[in-house]
């Protein structure tokens, strides 16, 4: 008798899809309490403050960066507490894992769409340099820009 593979990949299928919803769970999980240590001290002084400030600067610019300054304590707070911020691990974006990458992604999308200049490309790009991304992830999150945000109106 010769082998059937329609058992093992039916299993294959399955499994792939139930880690599928486990990641779409912790994603789930992860937007449900995104930034709340904005809403609590001491950082919520602080972006009740510069948050109107924010909005007009554009982002990138020595403006915006004084206006940050202004705020280190709350944005330090901030960044030890959300391990969406490169700044939460010693070696930056290489201590992340697929999920703070994907939620910071999503965060400069609309940390973007907050300033009327704002363009999530420019800040990949100037983030690149930053943040020392590698080629290879700032490629793919191009390609996330074009086939999901661009393509499908995200």
């Amino acid at each position: 008798m010769e082998y059937d593979s329609t058992a093992d990949t039916l299993k294959h299928i399955k499994r792939v899809n139930e880690l599928l919803g486990l990641a779409a769970s912790e994603l789930i999980r992860r937007g449900s309490i995104h930034d709340d240590s904005k809403l609590i001290p001491p950082e919520k002084e602080a972006f009740d403050i510069m948050t109107p400030r924010l909005k007009t600067l554009v982002y990138g610019t020595d403006e915006y960066q004084q206006s940050l300054a202004e705020m280190k304590t709350a944005i330090d707070h901030h960044q030890q507490n959300n391990s969406h911020h490169p700044e939460f691990y010693p070696d930056g974006v290489d201590g992340m894992d697929l999920f703070d990458l994907l939620e910071m992604f999503f965060d400069w999308k609309a940390a973007s769409e907050r300033h009327e200049t704002g363009d999530i490309l420019k800040s990949i790009m100037l983030n690149e340099d930053r943040f020392r991304l590698s080629p290879q992830v700032a490629s793919i999150m191009r390609n996330t820009v074009q086939r999901y945000l661009q393509d499908k109106g995200w």
